[in-house]
């Protein structure tokens, strides 16, 4: 199990807690170090806090989510529905609200890890499509092996259209699964973001291909 908190007294008490449960708890006071220690330790579960002080936890919510299906469990003191509902669009399975009983929380665990039993298996954490590679755990890309200066919405772009290469990704698609649930109609952010990412690839632009009417395409050359 990860747990990524910045409060140093939280951390060591659900550290002490959960381990005393029969968990094996691996820590993160930052969302950098939460995101990497995902590919590393491989956990069955994570326990995330929102604030942290480099990354906004619904960020690093998504950032796992591109490659991986492990469940989350998200702490937040922001109790607000709609907290709760971005925090479950981020791909978050489930939010406890602090303060909370440890009773509590290993329930929520319990039943996270049911369901995680019956997920299927992960998705690479590295993408390569032709002279495109996308590196999913550090949020990196490359064009013939020389770095892309991307901005976080260019690179899930890039990153889904990689994941579904070859394909055809609809407006709405991608604007549900880059943007969040609630976009849907707002076809004009993807032509704009679509006009950035050619911009950024030069003379490899060709490879996102548009489909007038349809979505877009990352073509393998």
């Amino acid at each position: 199990m990860l747990v990524v908190d910045d409060d140093r007294s939280l951390l060591r008490a659900l550290s002490i807690g959960l381990s005393a449960r029969g968990y094996d708890v691996v820590t993160a006071r930052t969302g950098t170090d939460g995101v990497t220690q995902v590919s590393l330790a491989s956990p069955d579960v994570v326990v995330l806090d929102l604030g942290l002080p480099d990354l906004d936890g619904m960020e690093v919510c998504r950032r796992i989510r591109q490659w991986s299906q492990v469940p989350v469990i998200v702490l937040s003191a922001a109790g607000s529905e709609e907290r709760k509902v971005a925090a479950l669009d981020a791909g978050a399975d489930d939010y406890v609200t602090k303060p909370f009983g440890m009773a509590e929380l290993e329930a929520r665990l319990r039943v996270a890890l049911r369901r995680a039993q019956r997920a299927g298996p992960e998705e690479p954490t590295e993408l390569v499509v032709g002279r495109i590679e996308v590196d999913l755990v550090h949020h990196m890309a490359r064009l013939d092996g020389r770095p892309l200066e991307l901005t976080g919405r260019e690179f899930d772009l890039l990153a889904y259209l990689a994941r579904h290469a070859g394909k055809v990704c609809t407006h709405q698609m991608i604007l549900r699964e880059v943007w969040g649930s609630a976009y849907g109609t707002e076809a004009h952010y993807l032509r704009v973001y679509a006009h950035r990412l050619r911009r950024k690839l030069g003379d490899a632009g060709h490879l996102l291909h548009t489909q007038p009417g349809v979505g877009y395409q990352l073509l393998e050359e």
